[in-house]
């Protein structure tokens, strides 16, 4: 006989299965696509009716939890902690939802650099299985299933970043594939010791039970949480490999990964790091060293230490960076700095930042590596030292590039400086100040490096090494595909981005709403555990 309280015959509302149907439609739609492989025609455009239908459900469970608070389904009717629980308050909602716009708009920039033999191995079904560990990542309320869907994620991004079989992708594959897999098996080395020390793996459950265990044995537990996340987030020092993979797949690929996967990290951090893991551990004070020679030593300590390198390291990178993506994958490495930034606050203002600079760069660098794109297809080339001459080419390109690089700086009026103005803003009011001052360093040495691919690419009037007067003879208009499917979808996307810069509030009040959440969980924790459970 079941334990009174584990079974119970209350039926699912129909609203709450549009948590589940942002896993289910991309699953159900790769699985469709693989038994159409023959029907090559039809390949993006059921892929595309997936995604729309995708964004619609995630769209609507973003405003039912924003009218309604957190909402959450557990699979079989078996309550928490035994049952598999999938749950959405703001952070995940929103970060799926923004998922789904990027993932539409790379499928139509796919259009200009998708090759037809890549289309018959599977490239869209393949697509759409990273959507669905995207989503599963971000809508999961049991930590064992996150470190699943981050394996789903993983055999995905494999399969796309390696589909083209040149010798470049794959030693990006390898590259991303190892250090990948070592994040993921220190993730699950991580739920372990967790399961250990409390008996459970659902979120809500550890949420109540984590503050019981012993603080010495958490902090552990948290930094080994933070090393494996900070793999997949590309931080600071196991960051190499972002700038060395993310270049070597089409542009369409490389947009995807940039605005997903390093954000499935960051996410993953603010929900385990801030909201799980108690704060008194997350601050509880060591010390390292000798009698007389050492200092008091924190997790928030190391996680400001991190953020403050990345914030720093990352933006020097795309300084010396002669590859147009690579010194894009830098910068999207300072970004993540950013987010680690709110997060070492460990303030409502920090986290509300965090969250509103992630949302902020899974749009901005879709965009920015779209843009990459067309001007490696434009100038035959990844090497800034052999583009030049595109301001008179194609000033819109160059408009839009500037916009773009402006905006993942943080300069007003756009959509990044209402993210880093919350997390000054937080930094400020937490007595901060020397993250504040590695934030307000981070976009200084961004618009540099930002400025010098603009000067090396657009201002400049020829290649490197040839007479200022001689203009770039290998330069090259854009085919009516590259036109519609490449330039369009970024100048579409850059012009939401800018709109949302003057018109800030959705983004702000996601970010607040997330905030709310993630400090104080009771409201999570009654969604997805309801009274009485366990």
């Amino acid at each position: 006989m079941l334990p009174a309280g584990i079974f119970t015959d209350t039926p699912t509302l129909i609203g709450d299965w549009l948590i589940v149907w942002p896993l289910i439609l991309p699953l159900l739609g790769a699985a469709l696509l693989l038994m159409l492989r023959s029907q090559s025609g039809l390949q993006a455009p059921f892929a595309a009716l997936i995604l729309v239908v995708m964004l619609v459900t995630e769209g609507m469970l973003a405003a039912r939890v924003l009218a309604d608070g957190p909402v959450a389904m557990t699979m079989s009717r078996w309550l928490p902690p035994f049952g598999i629980s999938f749950a959405a308050d703001m952070l995940s909602a929103s970060f799926a939802f923004v998922a789904g716009i990027v993932a539409l708009f790379v499928l139509a920039f796919a259009q200009t650099d998708v090759e037809p033999r890549e289309t018959r191995n599977g490239f869209y079904p393949l697509l759409l299985v990273l959507m669905a560990g995207v989503n599963g990542a971000f809508l999961t309320g049991d930590i064992f299933n996150l470190y699943v869907w981050l394996e789903v994620v993983l055999i995905a991004a494999f399969g796309l970043i390696s589909i083209g079989g040149r010798k470049l992708q794959l030693d990006g594959a390898v590259k991303y594939g190892f250090i990948s897999l070592l994040g993921t098996t220190l993730f699950l080395v991580a739920v372990a010791l967790l399961y250990g020390l409390t008996g459970t793996l659902n979120m809500a459950d550890l949420i109540r039970l984590a503050p019981n265990i012993d603080a010495r044995a958490g902090s552990g537990i948290a930094a080994l949480f933070l090393l494996a996340l900070g793999i997949k987030a590309a931080a600071f020092p196991v960051n190499t490999w972002l700038p060395a993979s993310y270049h070597t797949p089409g542009a369409s690929v490389s947009a995807l990964f940039g605005a997903l996967l390093t954000k499935v990290g960051v996410y993953a951090i603010l929900r385990i790091l801030a909201g799980i893991i108690p704060l008194s551990m997350v601050r509880d004070v060591g010390y390292v060293g000798w009698p007389g020679f050492g200092f008091d030593f924190s997790l928030s300590l190391l996680l400001g230490f991190v953020a403050g390198a990345t914030l720093i390291l990352a933006p020097l990178g795309a300084i010396a960076e002669t590859n147009i993506r690579r010194a894009v994958g830098f910068v999207l490495i300072g970004g993540i700095g950013a987010s680690l930034a709110g997060l070492g606050m460990y303030s409502f203002g920090g986290i509300q930042g965090a969250a509103m600079y992630a949302l902020h760069s899974m749009l901005t660098l879709t965009a920015l590596y779209f843009t990459a794109g067309v001007i490696e297809r434009q100038t035959g080339t990844t090497d800034t030292r052999k583009m030049g001459g595109l301001y008179h080419y194609s000033s819109p390109l160059s408009i839009l590039f500037l916009v773009l690089a402006l905006g993942i700086a943080g300069m007003p009026p756009f959509l990044g400086f209402w993210a880093k103005f919350a997390l000054v803003q937080a930094g400020a009011s937490s007595r901060e100040y020397w993250l504040v001052t590695v934030i307000l360093i981070n976009a200084f040495l961004t618009v540099i490096a930002m400025g010098r691919l603009w000067s090396h690419i657009f201002w400049r009037n020829g290649r490197e090494g040839d007479p200022s007067e001689a203009p770039n003879a290998n330069l090259r208009p854009l085919n009516a595909r590259d036109r519609v499917w490449g330039f369009w979808p970024a100048a579409v996307l850059t012009a939401g981005i800018v709109l949302l810069g003057f018109f800030p509030q959705p983004l702000a009040t996601a970010g607040f709403v997330a905030a709310q959440t993630i400090v104080d969980s009771s409201s999570y924790v009654s969604a997805v555990a309801p009274a009485g459970v366990r």
